[in-house]
């Protein structure tokens, strides 16, 4: 290595460790523009997003199934070795996990802001573990140590990003992010290198990612255009649309008086609603020939509809919920539906969400877990592999398909009793109390005890 190093002349050498090419990401300043459709670009794409997960059933209700079962999930702290130090450095780290003022389902779920938006901004903010007694906030700690553990991770709303900054002089990495406060107007740089960048899909390193609900907008925005309709209709009681006529002077308005008329009929006609309110009043003067010069009709269509307007709307349910994995929750709504069809998209939503924590996990280790350690060198200085944060399953295995692929395999109750690790496990699957393993030797011993001793538990 060292040969290599020095064959290589300095020349080479700068072109090595010197990048070339771009991302390709289309943005001008600090705004993107990678989206094709221009309503999705910067904040007001923020709104639409936000508006889409507030308002519709299926979106809200297939945001609350991930938040859901994320929250469920067991997250633990595996250290980087097996020495007393890696026991110390991952017990140091599980411990600044919850000593935040915020509890880590709350943080978690803020983190998952990025299933809306496709990212999520959190400001790292420090403090030094004086004890509980302490007045001050970025003293005050479970932990009277000394060290540095985290205060909180603030998170940014992503409806207050006012633009990205980039380093355009040097290689074009993101810098952070300038916010704008709601309230007063200012504008604030919250700088990435004191922040975590959490993106759902990755692309061109776009720092907004592309939010899960990008598919689900164009079936989203139809649908809310017939709903609209389908409200109008069903106002008018699905029968047509009123007409009123009404004098010929009173049309042409060439007075004030006349105008005056003209827009009492407009509103009028614009008013009718078949409710507790509903009555027109018109007057029952007649032409000379006896024809009244008020009249009021509803015209209708000259054919019957050649579509279901419900067919259409639950085709659209159908595309949202599937766009992000949780047509689930519309098993069962109609008459197709069986016990395989929703354990094969369970399976597959489980799948996507263990995917989703991956991100998370990793975000976290390169970057927090990592400046964590730069200012606590005196417990992580030295360490070949930092401690790291994982989770556990999404959802526990079927009991029941469980039983069945061991009994197939040959296993009998007996084949736990060496140990009993084993045992315990499927015991916890079963949510049944554990043995001691107290006498466990070897390796066993060794895994057991530290996933014990460093599982986070949900407070």
């Amino acid at each position: 290595m060292r040969r290599l190093h020095k064959s290589i002349s300095s020349r080479k050498q700068t072109q090595i460790l010197k990048e070339i090419g771009v991302s390709g990401l289309r943005r001008m300043g600090g705004q993107i523009y990678a989206d094709p459709e221009r309503k999705l670009h910067g904040t007001a794409g923020m709104e639409i997003y936000d508006l889409m997960s507030r308002s519709d059933p299926i979106i809200a209700g297939g945001l609350l199934i991930i938040e859901s079962m994320v929250e469920q999930v067991p997250w633990f702290i595996r250290p980087g070795g097996t020495d007393e130090e890696d026991l110390q450095a991952a017990a140091h780290l599980e411990s600044c996990i919850h000593d935040m003022s915020v509890s880590w389902n709350q943080t978690v779920t803020e983190i998952l802001s990025m299933l809306r938006f496709g990212w999520s901004y959190m400001e790292i903010t420090y403090k030094i573990r004086r004890g509980r007694h302490e007045r001050k906030p970025q003293f005050r700690s479970q932990y009277n140590d000394g060290t540095i553990g985290w205060r909180r991770w603030a998170p940014r709303s992503q409806l207050t990003m006012w633009e990205w900054v980039f380093d355009d002089e040097g290689d074009h990495s993101l810098l952070g992010m300038n916010q704008r406060d709601p309230l007063t107007g200012e504008i604030y740089f919250v700088p990435l290198d004191k922040s975590l960048l959490f993106r759902f899909r990755t692309t061109d390193d776009n720092p907004e990612g592309e939010s899960p609900l990008r598919g689900a907008y164009e079936p989203w925005l139809s649908k809310s255009i017939i709903e609209d309709l389908l409200k109008t209709g069903m106002e008018r009681d699905l029968a047509g649309i009123p007409v009123l006529r009404a004098p010929k002077k009173v049309i042409e308005a060439k007075t004030s008086k006349e105008a005056e008329a003209k827009q009492d009929a407009l509103d009028l006609v614009t008013g009718i609603r078949n409710d507790e309110e509903a009555g027109v009043l018109l007057s029952s003067e007649c032409d000379e020939k006896g024809n009244p010069l008020w009249d009021l009709k509803l015209l209708t269509g000259g054919g019957q509809k050649q579509f279901n307007i419900v067919q259409v709307l639950n085709m659209y349910d159908q595309r949202i919920a599937g766009s992000f994995l949780v047509d689930i929750i519309l098993l069962g709504a109609g008459r197709q539906g069986s016990y395989a069809l929703a354990e094969t998209k369970n399976r597959v939503l489980t799948v996507a969400i263990s995917a989703i924590l991956d991100r998370i996990c990793e975000t976290i280790n390169q970057h927090a877990v990592s400046r964590l350690a730069e200012m606590n060198q005196e417990i992580y200085e030295e360490r070949e592999r930092l401690p790291e944060l994982a989770h556990g399953k999404v959802e526990n295995p079927n009991l029941e398909q469980l039983a069945e692929a061991l009994q197939k395999l040959g296993f009998k109750a007996e084949w736990a009793d060496p140990d009993g690790l084993i045992e315990n496990h499927l015991r916890e699957l079963a949510d049944l109390p554990t043995e001691s393993t107290a006498s466990v030797e070897g390796d066993a011993v060794q895994k057991q005890s530290l996933e014990k001793a460093w599982q986070c538990r949900k407070p």
